[in-house]
């Protein structure tokens, strides 16, 4: 059954199906359905004279669909970076699939030489792609890529074959609100274009906590729950229904007991989200009063009034790739220097932690490449390529430019300067050369500057900075650990492949003992050591955190007082034990039921 069909009629006897928690909350209305029409199927064949016409067609087709996904692109900028980073690389890849692609070029040749329409060519061609990509298989880790790449296509499939017989997209904002999203499943595209004030809570058949389209939702806010087996047989719309998205349940027809208790707990976790208010006046430190210093991570400036008021303690990462994006130029010094100085005067004193551009091959920023400030071709792997450091050194121009207005800046607050995607010493000993020229030019010039250079740390997201980082530390004077791109690295694999796989984990054990390298040599030389990836917003993972030897996050503003209550909850005496048990598990599954142990214990 598609999304957009009604469900057949069911009696209206209560029924409570379980699925997979992605965002804590209690959503209380109405079942309500994203029409999507269903796509036609034809089987058309044509003359030798209609070939220009349907090329002529299936080429507007997907100029059309460019254009879609370029608004959707531009889109992303008011996202958090986390949803960024799911759905960018998405945007790229159906992109890069609707231009010079064997998928496109194949289309064209079926109209040509089968004498079939457009939407026949793109009906068939898309098909016998995904299932050749499908056959490709030869185990459990190829079966998911090929699964996800067979998707894709499909997907591209879909897009020009509603543009070709202009049919609608499935759209949120003409729904009624405050009713609870029902879908068989979601695409990340979609949850991109979903208002999280418009819904009360949404809950799908398909899905999976570690998908793309999960992380969408979980830095939208909205209450969640996917991968609900039987939920579009046993929803009606219009039909009431409560979801809970800390349980991943959904209650289908409640009674009115079963609804005062829904509101009850509503009204709970409201009152707990604004204890969490009160929690910014105690101090971040565990029952045995060790201090957890607890930073925010900034990813847009429109989030600095939120992060000034998170209760965090300073930024602990600035990323700095919005200055790049929706722009036909690239940011001059005093463009940059002006934004950074903001940012730092916003925080009144405390830190702020600068990264460096961290771009690649995979992403692409329109002032970058017209600017002809980067010279990159497109890489088979660009995630293995010129990512972050690399590219900067590629290009020295822009490196420099950069670290000038950090330094300006600098002279108005307490600033750090974070290196991306560093592998070797020698890339650290570079960045550390040009700190020193550029700021030996500015005071020449007698600009204005702090009385020392700010402190150079650096990302640990590769295996080679986790493994060599006793030698690190003799170089800088902060690690950042980075656990998204550290997971991704050391396990292989991107979060797509966890939905049939559990490969991606950042409480792998591999990963785990990565972390407490980098803890321990940080410990030895002095160096301080912080979390910046998207585990250290998560509560139920502090304890192991700290047992770790963690004593710094840095995390998204919304997350704070979360992770703040858990800090003020926990002993550090006792994760020890926890945190020498994860590092000795056998796997990801036996850490999370540790880790689950652990808060039943408490």
């Amino acid at each position: 059954m598609r999304s957009g069909d009604a469900p057949p009629r069911k009696s209206r006897r209560q029924t409570r199906l379980g699925g997979t928690p992605i965002m804590p909350g209690i959503g209380i209305g109405p079942i309500t359905f994203a029409e999507e029409p269903a796509l036609p199927n034809p089987r058309q064949k044509i003359a030798a004279s209609d070939i220009q016409a349907e090329l002529r067609q299936f080429d507007d087709a997907a100029k059309q669909a460019r254009k879609q996904l370029g608004k959707l692109k531009a889109r992303l900028t008011t996202l958090p970076e986390e949803a960024q980073t799911e759905i960018a690389p998405l945007i790229e890849a159906h992109l890069h699939m609707l231009g010079s692609s064997r998928l496109m070029r194949a289309i064209q040749s079926a109209i040509e030489d089968r004498l079939v329409s457009a939407a026949t060519a793109v009906i068939e061609v898309a098909e016998d792609q995904a299932r050749t990509l499908l056959a490709l298989r030869r185990g459990a880790d190829d079966g998911a890529a090929a699964a996800r790449q067979a998707e894709e296509v499909r997907d591209i499939g879909r897009r020009l074959l509603r543009n070709l017989t202009h049919l609608p997209f499935r759209s949120f904002s003409g729904l009624p609100q405050g009713g609870i999203l029902v879908a068989e499943q979601l695409r990340p595209s979609d949850a991109a274009l979903i208002d999280p004030a418009h819904f009360a809570g949404i809950a799908t058949e398909e899905g999976s906590a570690d998908s793309h389209t999960a992380v969408m939702l979980r830095a939208i806010g909205v209450p969640a729950a996917l991968g609900i087996p039987g939920l579009l047989a046993a929803a009606r719309p219009g039909s009431t229904a409560i979801l809970d998205g800390e349980s991943g349940a959904i209650i289908l027809n409640p009674g009115q007991r079963g609804l005062a208790e829904a509101a009850r707990l509503r009204t709970s976790f409201a009152r707990a989200q604004r204890g969490l208010v009160r929690l910014r006046r105690l101090a971040s430190e565990t029952l045995d009063h060790v201090p957890i210093e607890l930073q925010a991570n900034l990813e847009l400036p429109f989030e600095l009034p939120m992060v000034a008021q998170s209760g965090a303690t300073g930024i602990g990462l600035m990323r700095t790739e919005f200055l790049f994006m929706n722009r036909e130029t690239v940011p001059d010094e005093d463009t940059q220097y002006t934004i950074y100085r903001e940012a730092i005067e916003a925080m009144d004193g405390d830190p702020v932690t600068i990264r460096l551009l961290d771009w690649g091959s995979d992403k692409e920023a329109e002032a970058l490449v017209a600017s002809d400030a980067i010279s990159v071709a497109r890489e088979a792997n660009p995630a293995l390529g010129l990512r972050g450091i690399r590219l900067l050194l590629q290009n020295p121009k822009l490196l420099e430019t950069q670290i000038a207005a950090v330094l300006r800046a600098a002279a108005f607050g307490p600033v750090r300067i974070l290196v991306p995607m560093v592998s070797r010493i020698s890339e650290i000993e570079t960045v550390r050369h040009e700190v020193d020229r550029v700021w030996r030019r500015l005071r020449t010039r007698q600009t204005r500057l702090p009385a020392l250079a700010p402190p150079i740390g650096i990302m640990v997201e590769t295996p080679a900075a986790a493994l060599n980082a006793a030698a690190f530390a003799r170089h800088v004077a902060f690690f950042a650990i980075g656990t998204n791109d550290l997971t991704m690295y050391a396990m292989a694999a991107d979060r797509a492949l966890s939905d049939r796989t559990g490969l991606y984990d950042p409480l792998n054990p591999a990963v785990l003992r990565l972390i407490a390298m980098t803890v321990a040599a940080g410990e030895n030389a002095g160096v301080s050591v912080s979390i910046c990836g998207e585990l250290a917003s998560r509560p139920e993972a502090v304890p192991l955190l700290i047992g770790l030897g963690l004593r710094q996050f840095s995390m998204h503003g919304g997350a704070v007082l979360r992770v703040k209550r858990a800090v003020r909850a926990t002993e550090a005496t006792s994760c020890i034990g926890l945190a020498e048990a994860a590092l000795t598990a056998s796997g990801a599954k036996a850490v999370h039921a540790l880790i689950a142990q652990t808060a039943i214990g408490s």
